[in-house]
């Protein structure tokens, strides 16, 4: 779908999507389901409990390198872990 052809099923300004898509602006939640809904899908919103149990592990894998993150995947997989 084109960048016009959105706007019109949005009614929202061509200018508007590109800044969207460049990321140069995010669009409210409104329009995000406005655009959701135009491409034919719907996006269910639900509040969950926040589970934090994972944030130290993924905090330490974030500061690795690519290559240590790899190193750590390929490791895990070999000794038939989950890569979670």
């Amino acid at each position: 779908m084109t960048q016009a052809e959105l706007a019109k099923i949005t009614g929202r300004e061509r200018s508007v999507i590109a800044r969207w898509e460049q990321g140069s602006v995010s669009p409210s939640i409104d329009n995000l389901l406005a655009v959701i809904h135009a491409c034919g899908f719907d996006l269910p919103l639900a509040l969950v409990p926040r589970d934090t149990s994972q944030d130290e592990d993924l905090e330490a894998g974030r500061l690795l390198s690519p290559e240590r993150r790899v190193d750590r995947l390929l490791k895990r997989v070999g000794r038939g872990e989950p890569d979670g």
